[in-house]
């Protein structure tokens, strides 16, 4: 099933307007939708449009940089429009940066730089980036989202962006319709044998948000519009480019589609459920102790082979986490590690990161860059390839790597207490409480002698 695009939805997410309300996204698209189609494939980055244009004109080097201020992005998803908001900031000197606005969550996303060519927003650590020109008045951005995905930059998804916030949506949505799409859900995906749950919360002005939770991880924070027709939320956080669209079917479930980055499309349905749950995470990987901590040996960051019994990592309390620099919930747990170190300053934490492509050198750039990004300072070794299959080889201790991230918690000695798989971020709320609060609970019984 498909659902009608999400322009023809009544009441659901409009694209971005420019300042004065005319509607301007539609025909940016286009234009980004052309531009991506003669960047040159893959690769096209700041070096594609070296040769764009005269002097003064929109993409060369005489492009006005964008305004400080708001701005209400938008990627052509397969699926429709797939809105965000960016926040750029000038500092000292006239430098630029900018922040990616999905929901309740200001992520930074490195530097604003003009080149010839247009202008690049930065966001690391996901080697990623928005590429576009500006037009002449300096009120609109018109290009596309490139990412390397291990081969170098490629396209991915026409961008637009229009300066200037949201405007206030025009819409009082029935107390009726609020109440039947807010809450807790217990949700389908077709491509999923796991069941997921969704939490919804929508506002009488029309504006929603939420969250999907699998037990994966979550989908981080999504918003969006609501009608008494459907919902639809979106996020892009420069990994991911997530549009979630439904509507609300008369015996009151939910049927739709979600479309992730150019290429995955799945359906999806939901009931309403106030106990829906996912099963434990801390039981879905096991310990198999099937090789010696010993005899599993990976490069570092220089190169150097490291067991991960060196006596270097050995603590009361120790986490051996499996990641990648990609992955959306592995930034979320990195930035609650760097808390769990503060208050446990003895916790040994080792990094293992499963990289995009086959590389090793971009493998070891990529993690440098994460590195610095989140100021870690623990070790971090390269497990290879980000396949799961490749890296359940890599790691025979575990019955089997089924997400990313992936954390073990072992005593001095290499007794493991607990495996927990993926990740559960703020965005889930209490979820995410909870789970710091277990993750507490399981360092603090290791460093007791538990």
């Amino acid at each position: 099933m498909t659902l009608a695009p999400i322009e023809s939805l009544a009441g659901l997410p409009e694209a971005p307007k420019a300042r004065g309300g005319t509607p301007r996204a539609a025909a940016l698209l286009a234009a980004a939708a052309a531009l991506l189609a003669g960047c040159g494939g893959p690769g096209g980055g700041q070096e594609s449009g070296a040769e764009d244009g005269p002097e003064g004109a929109p993409g060369s080097s005489g492009a006005r940089l964008p305004l400080a201020g708001d701005w209400r992005g938008s990627l052509a998803s397969p699926g429709g429009p797939l809105t965000f908001g960016i926040d750029v900031a000038e500092g000292e000197g006239g430098a630029l940066t900018a922040a990616l606005r999905n929901g309740d969550e200001v992520r930074p996303a490195g530097t604003v730089t003009r080149v010839k060519g247009g202008v690049v927003i930065e966001v690391p650590p996901y080697r990623s980036r928005l590429f576009a020109e500006v037009t002449e008045d300096g009120a609109a951005l018109v290009g596309r989202w490139e990412r390397d995905l291990g081969d170098g930059y490629r396209a991915v998804l026409p961008f637009a962006a229009v300066h200037g916030a949201a405007e206030a949506p025009d819409v009082e949505l029935p107390a009726a319709a609020v109440d039947a799409l807010s809450g807790r859900w217990r949700v389908d995906f077709a491509d999923d044998d796991e069941v997921a749950v969704g939490i919804f919360d929508v506002r009488s002005d029309g504006t929603a948000s939420g969250t999907f939770l699998t037990t994966l991880g979550d989908y981080r924070y999504l918003e969006g519009r609501a009608s008494e027709r459907g919902i639809a939320l979106a996020c892009f956080d420069g990994a991911h480019a997530f549009l979630f669209v439904a509507a609300l079917r008369d015996d009151g479930s939910l049927e739709g589609d979600f479309w992730s980055r150019d290429s995955y499309h799945d359906t999806w349905t939901a009931v309403r459920d106030d106990d829906a749950a996912l099963p434990d995470d801390f039981a879905l990987t096991a310990w198999t102790g099937a090789a010696d901590l010993g005899d599993l040996r990976f490069e570092d960051l220089e190169g150097e082979p490291r067991a991960l019994d060196d006596p270097a990592f050995l603590a009361d309390a120790r986490l051996l986490v499996a990641f990648g620099t990609w992955c959306p919930n592995c930034q979320d747990l990195t930035e609650a590690l760097k808390r769990l170190r503060e208050a446990h300053p003895g916790l040994s934490i080792v990094g293992i990161a499963f990289e995009l492509g086959e590389d090793p050198e971009r493998w070891r750039d990529a993690v440098r860059g994460y590195v610095d990004h989140h100021g870690i300072d623990w070790p971090v070794l390269l497990g290879g390839t980000a396949d799961k299959g490749a890296a359940s080889t890599a790691l025979p201790v575990l019955d089997r790597l089924r997400a990313y991230p992936t954390t073990v918690f072992m005593d001095r000695s290499g007794t493991v207490t607990a495996v927990h798989t993926g990740f559960s971020g703020p965005a889930t709320g209490d979820r995410h409480d909870l789970l710091m609060e277990r993750f507490e609970a399981e360092i603090s019984a290791l460093e007791g002698g538990r």
